[in-house]
């Protein structure tokens, strides 16, 4: 099977189908769920923690000050919230 540097969304299915020893179409549904729940966690303000994996987390990011380049102008930039991802000890050791 061909393998492009970035696994995208079809072919992590087809990966978990045959790690598995699932359907495609099972798999697909694993996936879309697995998103649909973290998503859930991280907008309801939780982290997803997969142990020997890492963490989903949300990153908040405060009001700040800022300067147009252009006119140099201060502005405020709002305060944001990011999702992010730590990983844990024994997935940074397999990719070492």
């Amino acid at each position: 099977m061909y393998r492009s540097q970035k696994m995208n969304k079809s072919e992590l299915i087809q990966a978990i189908a045959d790690e598995a020893e699932l359907s495609k179409h099972d798999a697909a549904g694993f996936v879309d769920a697995f998103v649909s729940v973290v998503t859930q966690e991280l907008k309801d303000g939780n982290d997803v923690t997969l142990v020997g994996f890492g963490v989903f987390h949300v990153s908040e990011r405060a009001e700040r000050q800022g300067r147009n380049p252009q006119t140099g102008e201060t502005l405020t930039i709002p305060a944001t919230r990011k999702p992010r991802f730590r990983a844990g000890k024994p997935l940074k050791e397999a990719v070492k």
